[in-house]
C-alpha cells in the first residue's frame, strides 16, 4: 500500500470521530487506531547516552548541554519539526552522501530535511516552514518516536 494513502487515512482518522479503521487492498491491509492496545504500564523506555551533550535531553530535563558544558536554551527557539512516525532517522539519501541539511543552512518549505525508515520504507520528511536550521536534535541512525522533536527551524 502506498505510504501517501496511509498518511491520508491517518489525516481522515484525525479529522473524524472514528477511533479505528482497517482497510484491505488485495493481500495488503492496514489498521490505524487512535488508541494503543498496549496499556501504558507495559511500555518501557531504555535510553543509552554516550554523548554527554545529549544527556540532559535523554534524562528528560529537556535542556540540552553544549559541548563545553553550557546550556543551549537559546537554540530551542523557533519552529520545531517533529517526527511524523516511528523509525530510524537518516540525515542523507545514502551512506557517504552529504546530509540533506546542516545547522545554519537555509531551508524552504518543502525541502527534504531527512529520511525516516519505517518497515523497510524510506519516508522523506519535508520542511513545513522556511528559515534557518537552528538545531538538529537527532543523530544519523538514531531511532525516533512519533512526535519526537528532530529539528528547530528559526523562521525568517
Amino acid at each position: 500500500m502506498d505510504i501517501r494513502k496511509v498518511k491520508k487515512l491517518i489525516e481522515m482518522l484525525e479529522e473524524s470521530g472514528i477511533a479505528e479503521i482497517e482497510i484491505h487492498e488485495g493481500e495488503e491491509s492496514v489498521r490505524i487506531s487512535r488508541h494503543s492496545s498496549v496499556p501504558p504500564a507495559a511500555m518501557e523506555t531504555v535510553v543509552h547516552v554516550t554523548d554527554p551533550s545529549r544527556a540532559a535531553i535523554a534524562s528528560g530535563q529537556g535542556i540540552p548541554v553544549t559541548a563545553d558544558g553550557g546550556r543551549a536554551e537559546h537554540e530551542t527557539e523557533g519552529h520545531v519539526v517533529k517526527s511524523p512516525m516511528v523509525g530510524i532517522f537518516y540525515e542523507s539519501q545514502s551512506p557517504g552522501k552529504p546530509p540533506f541539511v546542516e545547522r545554519g543552512g537555509k531551508v524552504v518549505k518543502g525541502d527534504v530535511l531527512c529520511i525516516i525508515e519505517a518497515m523497510k520504507i524510506m519516508n522523506q520528511v519535508e520542511a513545513d516552514t522556511s528559515g534557518v536550521i537552528a538545531r538538529i536534535m537527532v543523530e544519523n541512525g538514531d531511532p525516533v518516536e512519533y512526535g519526537q522533536p528532530m529539528f528547530v527551524i528559526r523562521e525568517e
